[in-house]
């Protein structure tokens, strides 16, 4: 038997509908977690040395320029803090010497995986990334020198970090640890509709 053609419309416009819906909300769904998958994908890329993949991720001279100022900025309250102490603002001051050969070892990929593993740099002259933590082993830091079985056995303050948005161009990854130590960011921000690259650190976060 013919189907009539007004049925046949009828059944095929909701499902035409519900089509579209389904196809809408899975691509809005996709570009929401576009900066989780390239901040993955990066990671990833830097662990294992990937230069190609790592510079697809990288927006390198917005990087350098970010370090140098983060450094600078760093070095500067340094000085400014240290109240008299000869020796502490003479290193301080070869460390501003350093700038561009720290910015340099930190726009490489060893100084994006340290960037991304919770390693940000301190400002001390000759710095270098330090090397990724040992599989299951990421957060950790080796145990405190010293004879106290009680101060050996102590852990180390866990790191926490936090991602989200800031903005609908930009991302932000929030590295922080117990007192005492730095915390710091990593600014991803948006390059076309999905794209997004690490552009910026923010070490007085």
């Amino acid at each position: 038997m013919r189907v009539p053609k007004r049925i046949q419309g009828s059944t095929t416009r909701p499902l035409l509908i519900t089509l579209i819906v389904v196809i809408v909300i899975a691509a809005l769904g996709f570009i929401y977690a576009s900066p989780y998958i390239a901040v993955n994908n990066l990671k990833r890329a830097a662990d294992a040395r990937d230069v190609q993949t790592v510079n697809s991720y990288v927006d390198f001279p917005a990087l350098r320029e970010s370090l140098k100022q983060q450094v600078a900025d760093m070095l500067t309250r340094r000085l400014g803090a240290d109240n008299g102490n000869k020796m502490a603002t003479i290193g301080a001051m070869i460390g501003v010497t350093l700038i561009g050969p720290l910015v340099d070892a930190y726009a490489t990929p060893d100084g994006v995986a340290a960037l991304l593993n919770g390693m940000p740099p301190r400002g001390n002259p000759g710095e270098q990334p330090a090397p990724p933590p040992a599989a299951g082993t990421e957060g950790q830091a080796a145990p405190p020198a010293g004879n106290n079985a009680n101060q050996a056995n102590a852990e180390p303050p866990a790191r926490e970090t936090t991602a989200g948005y800031r903005g609908l161009n930009e991302f932000v990854i929030t590295y922080r640890r117990g007192e005492g130590n730095a915390n710091y960011s990593a600014i991803f921000r948006r390059e076309g509709l999905i794209t997004w690259k690490l552009a910026a650190i923010n070490l007085n976060e």
